[in-house]
């Protein structure tokens, strides 16, 4: 499988409850942090749900 890095580039304050906890999943904490995963059919799918508050590089 492929790795790709997440960086969270938007706040979560004033979102969904949903997006919240997908946000945190991903294992995100603040703006700006970033975290590398493989990219699996289910954190597509996350990142997906989130890709207004995310930004995504393939590594």
């Amino acid at each position: 499988m492929a790795k790709i890095k997440i960086t969270q580039i938007k706040s979560v304050i004033d979102r969904s409850e949903r997006q919240k906890r997908t946000v945190e999943a991903l294992g995100l904490k603040k703006i700006n942090h970033s975290v590398e995963v493989e990219a699996t059919a289910a954190i597509i799918g996350m990142v997906k749900k989130v890709n207004h508050l995310v930004a995504v590089e393939n590594i």
